[in-house]
């Protein structure tokens, strides 16, 4: 990671989860198909940019390599705006 990257991150969920442990973080592909992971600098950011209904969970930074082994993953992708129509909640998503 770069050195300007946060040192917690927010990470969109595929579904709501009581329990960290069965957490299944959202990914995203990329245009020219690879597999992104969505990362939030902040809680503000990721309501604004992913909308007020989407599950999330916060993690350090250092945890992602983590992910990287349950979830691959190509690119991690920071502060990204979803689309209104690919946000939960939507009726098209």
């Amino acid at each position: 990671m770069p050195p300007e990257f946060p040192p917690v991150v927010y990470l969109p969920l595929a579904e709501h989860t009581e329990n960290p442990e069965e957490a299944v973080v959202e990914l995203r592909r990329t245009r020219d198909g690879r597999m992104a992971l969505m990362a939030y600098s902040a809680m503000d950011r990721l309501k604004y940019c992913c909308g007020e209904q989407q599950p999330w969970m916060v993690l350090p930074t250092a945890y992602l390599d983590n992910i990287q082994q349950v979830q691959p993953f190509d690119l991690v992708l920071l502060d990204v705006i979803i689309p209104e129509e690919h946000r939960h909640g939507s009726v098209s998503a």
